[in-house]
């Protein structure tokens, strides 16, 4: 995925870049109060636009490989939601994380493109350690995290995300590739 044409797949789903086309995707997620119970409450048109340019597509090139990517079933082509690999907000952690629209959940998409991130990030990256944060009472997603394989690390404070303590979740290439050959 470092470069604009470039996919990632798991089993049933596939990752591209966004594009500004893609806008009305971003805002139909973003304005689900069920996705953003957990990720900083329902943004607004103007707000997911934002982020869509600085917070994604500028991204892509700041930090090549890296990126909030849409989340498509292979199948079908339909959207399901984004998934992630990037910097948590003002901070050197580098995060794997997912929105998926609510008729996608329970059917096991955030774990398998999630546990696809990792490996994408450990092996073709070389990163050497991925992280992620929830919110402490999102405890469906924080099961995810543990069924991927990343470890409960206690709790942390990211000034980008509130006042309140997020739990947090990581985990070193080293160990998790030992535990998950290819």
């Amino acid at each position: 995925m470092r470069a604009s044409h470039d996919t990632l797949t798991s089993e049933r789903l596939v990752l591209r870049r966004f594009t500004a086309d893609d806008l009305e995707l971003l805002v139909r997620l973003h304005a689900d109060p069920q996705v953003m119970r957990f990720a900083g409450g329902v943004y607004d048109r103007a707000k997911t636009e934002a982020m869509l340019n600085e917070r994604i597509l500028a991204y892509y090139d700041q930090h090549p490989g890296l990126g909030i990517w849409l989340t498509s079933e292979r199948a079908t082509g339909a959207p399901v939601g984004t998934h992630l690999l990037n910097h948590v907000r003002n901070d050197t952690v580098i995060q794997v994380g997912y929105l998926l629209y609510p008729e996608y959940w329970g059917r096991g998409y955030a774990t398998e493109m999630a546990a696809r991130l990792l490996r994408y990030g450990f092996e073709e990256l070389g990163l050497p350690q991925i992280s992620a944060i929830t919110d402490l009472p999102h405890v469906d997603s924080q099961h995810v995290l543990l069924k991927i394989g990343l470890h409960r690390d206690g709790e942390r404070h990211f000034p980008a995300y509130g006042d309140d303590p997020l739990a947090f979740f990581t985990r070193d290439a080293r160990s998790w590739l030992a535990e998950h050959p290819a």
